[in-house]
């Protein structure tokens, strides 16, 4: 569920109320007016946080891409190649103890932050250019 469906299902109990409430319809179309307002400004400031951490992300893997150490420029990619090489050894069975579904759960998160951010990394650089 995003979170932009969270924030719809917070101000779904308000229209329906508005629906509810014995007004004029000028009034209700007023009220709902001002509920789609204010549902507007917390989608505008969630896109505008949500870029915020983008870029802070985006700042952070430059800055160990351009490290001066190799260690720090590729610490990325060798703990994939890790997580990589533990899959390969668990799926063939080669492990002394399977890993644990919390195990997998790691490896699915850390595959998806570093091809975001390898994504993220090459996207910066061609609009750069």
């Amino acid at each position: 569920m995003s979170i932009m469906n969270i924030i719809a299902g917070i101000f779904e109990p308000a229209a329906k109320l508005i629906d509810d409430v014995h007004t004029s319809t000028e009034e209700k179309l007023a009220l709902k007016n001002k509920l789609t307002v204010i549902q507007n400004e917390m989608h505008s400031k969630l896109i505008e946080y949500e870029t915020k951490l983008l870029q802070s992300q985006t700042s952070i893997i430059n800055a160990e891409s351009n490290g001066q150490s190799g260690m720090q420029r590729n610490w990325r990619p060798i703990t994939m190649l890790t997580f990589l090489g533990l899959v390969v050894f668990d799926s063939f069975g080669w492990l002394a103890n399977p890993l644990a579904p919390e195990a997998w759960t790691l490896l699915q998160m850390g595959l998806g932050g570093y091809v975001a951010g390898r994504s993220i990394e090459k996207s910066i650089q061609t609009f750069k250019k």
